[in-house]
């Protein structure tokens, strides 16, 4: 069993994305009461004297006794994304813990988006991930190389359920955090043997950017959609307790964590003689449809019944 004290991040160093709001601040305030020195990155002030989220969790870290440092930079742009990673080993001596969580919505159904609005959402989200993740990663091979053994890093990704549903009207989002997970699953593939384990979160939160997705909170000293929520979640995983997970997806709000499985074959259909004629293919699959719900498709829709407990 995993001892309880592995779940410590004292020594460890951290980023977090976004982190100026929401679900970022939220999860760098829960990385940093739990030993870790954290660099806060968002965007800053957009006008001289306006307010600098980041520096206010900055702040407020060092408050509770913690250390961080406050990054501003888009991390869709490469060359900020890699002086992310350098303010990191600059200030702290270098990086165990990547959490990607920066990101934006443009929300319309697929018959009404602009080419504007798909491409921002796909860059900052998409994109973003691969930018601090290309420095990152090359980071941890060379060190890997250079100390001749695994370096025991943390990558968590943010994707969401809209990419498991399939979102209606956010094609755009649905389809940026889809790619966070398959380029999740080949960064676990790529680094596990240098010591870093990649995994994907899908928060529901409440937030800035999921304003006018939930019902208000009924009680908010005890919203099950509070943020904290999540950040727990995000602390197991940026620790050495979490050694053994790389490659999973989680869902989590609340107080529940699900983690989920691989898809699965739903049904085969062998072509008679080795190859399908269009009229046999059709047979074969009419056939199946016939009976089963033909409503059923590749999305996820079952989670919508999974609530946490009371």
């Amino acid at each position: 069993m995993t001892s309880t004290s592995t779940t410590s991040l004292d020594g460890r160093v951290a980023i977090v994305t976004g982190a100026g709001r929401g679900l970022g601040r939220a999860e760098a305030l829960a990385l940093a009461d739990r030993g870790a020195r954290v660099v806060v990155n968002d965007l800053g002030p957009r006008t001289s004297g306006a307010e600098d989220p980041a520096a206010e969790v900055v702040a407020e870290i060092r408050s509770r006794g913690g250390d961080a440092l406050v990054h501003h930079g888009d991390v869709a742009d490469l060359a900020v994304a890699g002086g992310l990673l350098e303010a990191a080993v600059t200030t702290y001596g270098g990086l165990d813990a990547l959490v990607n969580n920066a990101g934006i919505v443009r929300d319309r159904m697929i018959f009404s988006m602009s080419e504007q609005e798909f491409d921002a959402v796909i860059r900052v989200h998409l994109r973003g991930h691969f930018c601090t993740l290309r420095h990152a990663t090359a980071y941890w091979r060379d060190r890997a190389k250079a100390t001749g053994g695994p370096v025991d890093a943390r990558v968590i990704n943010t994707a969401s359920e809209a990419f498991l549903f399939g979102s209606p009207g956010q094609p755009n989002y649905a389809a940026a955090k889809g790619g966070i997970a398959a380029l999740t699953l080949s960064v676990a593939g790529a680094m596990a043997k240098h010591g870093v384990r990649a995994n994907v979160i899908c928060p529901r939160a409440r937030t800035q950017m999921t304003e006018g997705v939930f019902d208000p909170a009924v009680d908010p000293d005890d919203d099950p959609l509070d943020a904290d929520h999540v950040a727990t979640l995000v602390a197991y995983l940026a620790s050495p307790a979490s050694a053994r997970l790389s490659g999973q997806v989680f869902v989590a709000y609340g107080g529940f964590v699900g983690l989920m499985d691989a898809p699965q074959l739903r049904a085969e259909f062998h072509a008679p003689g080795g190859r399908w004629d269009v009229d046999a293919l059709a047979g074969a699959l009419d056939a199946h449809l016939d009976e089963t719900d033909p409503r059923r498709s590749f999305a996820a829709v079952s989670l919508m019944r999974v609530g946490a407990p009371s």
